[in-house]
């Protein structure tokens, strides 16, 4: 039993809760951040499930406004971590920072998830292609959720 455990704790995992707007990064059976985070304006709008990192870019690109990466006018901020929810590649669902920072803890996003700049940054430095984004809408704690899905 302890090898299964061991196995779990190697994968990483990014965790959303979409009911208390939080997420929290656990590598190697560890949570290394916790931070708040905004979802969609709608339950429906943001994917719950189990999905896998596919996509990393700085200052990414608006492409539905046509705004480039580091203007202050691009809502997606300075990085984009993007998974493949609903059968999509990593460009449409993502965790992304925010030209308005007033958000964060807010249902306002059109699907994606919005971190402050500083932990979206250092997120994005610690994950790699391939980590595991579970998201979920639930009344258990972060830790709870961490130990049902394998990740504690």
């Amino acid at each position: 039993m302890a090898n299964v455990q061991a196995e779990k704790s190697d994968v990483s995992y990014i965790i959303v809760n979409k009911q208390y707007n939080q997420l929290v990064y656990i590598e190697n059976g560890n949570i290394v951040l916790q931070t708040k985070i905004a979802t969609g304006r709608t339950k429906e709008l943001t994917p719950e499930g189990l999905f896998t990192v596919t996509v990393k870019a700085k200052n990414p690109y608006y492409r539905k406004k046509d705004i480039p990466g580091g203007d202050p006018q691009n809502p997606l901020g300075s990085r984009w971590i993007g998974f493949n929810a609903r059968n999509t590649d990593g460009r449409i669902y993502g965790l992304h920072g925010t030209n308005r920072p007033n958000s964060i803890g807010l249902y306002v996003s059109n699907g994606c998830i919005r971190l402050p700049k500083e932990a979206l940054e250092t997120l994005y430095d610690k994950v790699s292609s391939g980590t595991k984004v579970y998201i979920t809408h639930s009344p258990k704690s972060m830790i709870q959720i961490a130990k049902d899905i394998g990740a504690l």
